[in-house]
């Protein structure tokens, strides 16, 4: 059983470092919604070139989660948030000179590997250096700096909107560039993950930074002990030997992880890996990348003309994200990720339905509604605060939490290329969507894939809150020992 224990201050100040890699991802975001307008006036380019530049980023984001996986079982958690960190800055770069559309995509395509690489890091770094206690507020931490990035992007829009059309946009994409700097430098001297450590037989130096992370020596101990069990290591084994388990060299090349989790894997692992490819699908198909990268269109559509006006009700829904992922991230360790879920899911179809319904209304109507262009707002704003109180945040702590240690970086890795591909096919479809079925029906369709993922999440998610990462494979053992997963106690 995992002891409670009071919140640790270095292990939170280790998460804040490592998810400052999700504050240049979400920026990556968030200032392109924004930077197309301008690009798209300087460069000329058609409707087509903007959904590729602006889903390109993902599908590249899909090859960086995969290789990710692999990456931080090679050379470390904390190394492979450097190699984002470096991704980002030459993608900036290229990005911010940015003469010719060629170029600009070639900038997007390896800023989307450092998004790759960030996506499957920072949760599950954030997860392994934690408690079970405070898990759900660390793991969190890298969704609201994503949050935070994106809002970041807004407002650069805005204020660097307002310079020579040439100039503008080119140093809204290229700033980047320095904050990516810094961080590369910032990661070096951070602890390693532990559990890491453990998986590589370098049991002192785990010992080492689980003193740093725990607040009590016996603390300390008892994680180290657990950890052990989870490797296959003798927890009586001496911290100083260096027992490397034969799995933990098939680690190494990966072909062992990939055949546990996709080819022979056990009941739980199975369960785990539905739970996180379902929980990661959902994420994007149920509409938040074209509310968040395309809100400039969807408050035209409604009615608003100017760009500043556009500008500034696009950071109003940077404001709201930022606003609920904060609250989101104090709930998660008391209300649990699954209640938190059927909430957000619950709330998101209503913001849906009615975005979609107002929506309609204006499309059918020839005059200007000034009732159904505020509504049109107001459901934006309800639809991205409902999802980031619950959808938006537990996505990437539940799946860098359920998997086992030796399973954990490739299963993470999976889930975050499932979360890229649906994030592409909607950020590069939505254009394409709403003008054969109306921006409406979009909004409509998005709400139905809404009420699936509600029983999705009723049927197939467990509660993880509280847990041990150590004891996971009990929770969803539950399943297979017959009892139904709707009926879950609170562990």
């Amino acid at each position: 059983m995992q002891l409670e224990h009071p919140f640790n201050k270095y292990a939170f100040s280790c998460a804040t470092v490592a998810s400052m890699v999700s504050i240049i991802s979400g920026y990556d975001t968030g200032v392109m919604s924004g930077a197309m307008i301008f690009i798209k006036d300087d460069m000329g380019i058609s409707d087509v070139q903007q959904e590729v530049l602006a889903g390109i980023l993902n599908l590249c984001a899909l090859v960086g989660s995969l290789a990710a996986g692999r990456t931080s079982d090679y050379i470390g958690r904390r190394y492979t948030i450097f190699l984002a960190s470096i991704l980002f800055m030459v993608g900036a770069v290229l990005m911010g000179y940015g003469p010719n559309y060629a170029i600009l995509m070639v900038g997007r395509c390896i800023g989307g590997l450092g998004v790759g690489f960030a996506l499957m890091i920072a949760p599950v770094y954030s997860a392994e250096i934690s408690s079970a206690s405070s898990r759900g507020f660390l793991s969190s931490l890298p969704e609201l700096c994503i949050g935070i990035g994106i809002l970041l992007g807004y407002v650069s829009n805005y204020f660097l909107g307002k310079l020579t059309l040439k100039l503008g946009w080119r140093l809204m994409l290229g700033i980047a560039a320095l904050p990516s700097l810094a961080l590369a430098f910032t990661i070096l001297p951070m602890p390693e993950s532990p559990r890491w450590l453990v998986m590589q037989g370098r049991l002192e130096n785990a010992k080492k930074v689980l003193l740093q992370i725990s607040n009590t020596t016996q603390e300390a101990e008892l994680r180290l002990r657990e950890i052990k069990v989870a490797v296959g290591i003798d927890e009586n084994c001496p911290d100083d030997t260096v027992d490397v388990r034969p799995f933990q060299k098939g680690s190494h090349n990966g072909g062992g992880v990939l055949k546990e989790l996709l080819v022979r894997p056990t009941p739980q692992v199975r369960w785990m890996l539905i739970a996180a490819i379902g929980i990661h699908f959902f994420e994007h198909a149920t509409g938040i990348e074209a509310v968040m990268l395309y809100s400039p269109r969807i408050f035209k559509k409604a009615g608003i003309t100017s760009k500043d006006k556009l500008l500034l009700a696009t950071i109003g829904v940077g404001l709201t994200k930022i606003v609920f992922l904060i609250i989101a991230s104090f709930l998660l360790d008391r209300v649990g990720r699954r209640r938190l879920l059927q909430i957000s899911t619950g709330g998101m179809i209503c913001g849906l339905a009615l975005l979609g319904f107002c929506l309609t209304m204006v499309d059918h109507s020839r005059e200007k509604l000034l009732w159904a262009l505020s509504l049109s707002i107001l459901a934006t704003y309800v639809y991205v605060a409902f999802f980031n109180i619950g959808l938006g945040p537990v996505t990437w702590v539940y799946s860098s939490e359920i998997f086992p240690l030796k399973l954990r970086a490739q299963g993470a890795s999976i889930g975050v290329a499932v979360n890229r591909t649906m994030n592409a096919a909607v950020s590069m479809s939505f254009i394409s969507i709403y003008k054969a079925i109306t921006i409406g029906g979009s909004f409509f369709m998005f709400a139905g894939i809404s009420v699936l993922a509600w029983v999705f999440f009723y049927f197939f998610l467990p509660e993880t809150k509280g847990v041990a990462l150590e004891d996971m494979e009990m929770v969803f053992s539950k399943k297979s020992s017959g009892k139904n997963v709707a009926t879950e106690i609170e562990l």
